[in-house]
């Protein structure tokens, strides 16, 4: 009986891939100086790799001796690899995602959101060639800001100094003053996702866990860009491509972040608030979130 030959599976529907993975896609150099690291915020739409330095990786496996100490420094990511698991028909489609992206860079500045440089690539798998949207975004330190379970203004000074190695961070600056800067920070952050709303007509996903950050500078930062969904003001609810309420999710989430960072309720005199905060809308909205986690955990569980 002849054995069969195993089909390599598509790297797009692994729910976790590796370094082994990475290396053997065709666009990937098997010799590259890189090592590829699974991220732990790892996307329901793109896989998301940290790209290494494999000496790095070494020293941080293997230890090196400072002053007679061993010590195993953790390699710092030099960008973030995103290999988009969405197929796409032709090559329009691809424009448009990408077209997506761009109109975040148009209404938030380099400090409020994480820098991407997106690619087309041909991916082959099992002797055929499919098209594969990629992206190199810079490495964002800090800690995830969850609108959902939003961090206490009073230890914001704290989580700051940490990532700036010690309380010896900002010596010049007291308590007070750090919280103003993170506040001054989300506030020029909502103002300018408003202004993004009412102009462009488009969101990026402020709903998922780890999509913003608390960075060392004492700022708001939107590090996750992969879901940029479109704002209609009318009664339909929009699903994306993965049966997900984002975008009112999102708008949600940007007035949590108006009530618990800056102490306001949201303005229901505003368009954006009266119309997606409509109570009748919001449980819509929040049976079909119901609805999507049961669908989604289902099939994880399956």
């Amino acid at each position: 009986m002849l054995k069969q030959r195993k089909i390599p599976a598509d790297i797009r529907d692994k729910p976790y891939i590796g370094h082994e993975d990475v290396i053997g896609l065709n666009f990937i150099r098997a010799d590259s100086p890189y090592f590829f690291r699974r991220y732990y915020r790892n996307g329901l739409r793109s896989h998301v790799m940290e790209v290494l330095l494999a000496a790095d990786v070494e020293k941080e496996t293997q230890g090196v001796v400072i002053d007679g100490v061993p010590r195993f420094p953790r390699a710092r990511p030099l960008k973030m690899l995103r290999l988009f698991r969405r197929r796409f028909r032709h090559v329009e489609e691809v424009l448009d995602e990408i077209k997506r992206v761009k109109i975040i860079e148009q209404y938030l500045t380099p400090a409020q959101m994480a820098k991407s440089n997106e690619f087309v690539t041909e991916y082959r798998i099992s002797g055929r060639q499919d098209t594969l949207l990629c992206g190199l975004q810079e490495f964002v330190p800090g800690e995830g800001l969850d609108p959902w379970h939003p961090v206490r203004l009073k230890e914001v000074p704290e989580i700051i100094r940490s990532m700036k190695n010690g309380p010896g961070a900002f010596p010049e600056r007291t308590e007070t003053e750090l919280i103003r800067r993170f506040q001054n920070s989300v506030e020029n952050f909502i103002r300018s996702i408003k202004t993004m709303i009412l102009k462009a007509d488009h969101i990026p996903d402020l709903a998922g866990e780890g999509n913003l950050l608390l960075t060392p500078s004492g700022g708001i930062k939107l590090v996750d860009i992969n879901n940029i969904s479109k704002v209609s003001f009318t009664k339909d609810i929009y699903l994306d491509d993965i049966g997900y309420p984002v975008c009112d999710k999102s708008i949600e989430a940007l007035s949590l972040l108006e009530r618990h960072l800056l102490g306001r309720p949201p303005d229901m005199t505003e368009a954006i608030y009266r119309h997606f905060l409509d109570p009748i809308r919001v449980q819509r909205v929040r049976d079909l979130d119901r609805s999507f986690h049961q669908t989604f955990n289902g099939n994880l569980s399956g």
